[in-house]
């Protein structure tokens, strides 16, 4: 049962620094209150470049969503911590390429289900988009879920965009992800990025992050993020930073690495 308004409410917590209102904030959006923007603040003043990597984050998940649906045939997205919506959302480049491709997001934050409910006009598991409120410590009840909405005897596009560093143990964090990889078909294919501890700078903004009353954040080395990949068959150009993956124009630096992945 979808959430109330007024149990939506009691939970944003206003005061309290959250991540995807951070993130939104650092998109340039207008979801966030002033301890998001302070703690967003604080990372920005050491680590300038979490602007860009918000906003080339958003330009990866276009390239890649657009790969999917229109090289790859993809018609089905799981999209695991889909944060705040803002433009370019999952469903609307899949459904650009494809109509008919159906998506289902996953998050448990109280405001962004309150912008989904808005966004996806309160449907339900009819709809070619629509949201699971559900933590990605539990892959079993995501998949009971996206089952309603998604046929998982054909191939699924299943992103993690950006959340894993939310869990600071990475074998937890390659257990959901197999986890979930387990209960698709073949030809399905895994859309993964993180932040890494690739400079000094970024290192120092996560540190910020924790320090202003953040969820801390774990920066992983790209060889950590490689192996969530293990047993895939990575789509060209492989584990890249995340502007390097099939660019539009020129790329810029980023200490952010992600890949695209084919169940053989």
């Amino acid at each position: 049962m979808a959430p109330t308004e007024d149990e939506i409410s009691a939970q944003l917590q206003p005061d309290v620094p959250h991540a995807a209102r951070i993130w939104n904030y650092w998109m340039g959006g207008t979801d966030n209150f002033a301890a998001d923007r302070a703690a967003g603040d604080a990372v920005a003043q050491v680590y300038p470049e979490i602007v860009l990597m918000a906003q080339h984050s958003r330009q990866f998940l276009i390239r890649v969503v657009r790969h999917l649906a229109a090289e790859a045939g993809i018609r089905q997205f799981l999209d695991i911590g889909t944060g705040l919506p803002t433009m370019q959302n999952t469903h609307e480049v899949a459904q650009a390429v494809a109509p008919d491709s159906r998506v289902v997001y996953v998050d448990n934050d109280p405001m962004v289900l309150a912008h989904a409910q808005a966004l996806m006009g309160g449907t339900g598991g009819k709809s070619r988009a629509t949201h699971v409120d559900a933590d990605y410590h539990d892959p079993e009840l995501i998949l009971a879920e996206a089952a309603k909405v998604l046929d998982f005897s054909q191939p699924v596009g299943v992103m993690f965009m950006g959340v894993m560093g939310y869990e600071p143990r990475l074998a937890v964090v390659s257990s959901i992800v197999n986890r979930v990889m387990e209960a698709t078909p073949s030809g399905s294919f895994l859309v993964l990025w993180d932040g890494t501890n690739t400079t000094p700078a970024v290192v120092e903004g996560a540190a910020r992050l924790a320090q202003s009353g953040g969820v801390p954040y774990v920066l992983r080395s790209p060889d950590e993020i490689g192996s969530l990949f293990d047993g895939l068959e990575m789509v060209e150009p492989g584990l890249v930073q995340i502007t390097d993956w099939r660019p539009d124009g020129k790329a810029e630096w980023l200490d952010a690495y992600g890949a695209v992945a084919r169940k053989p």
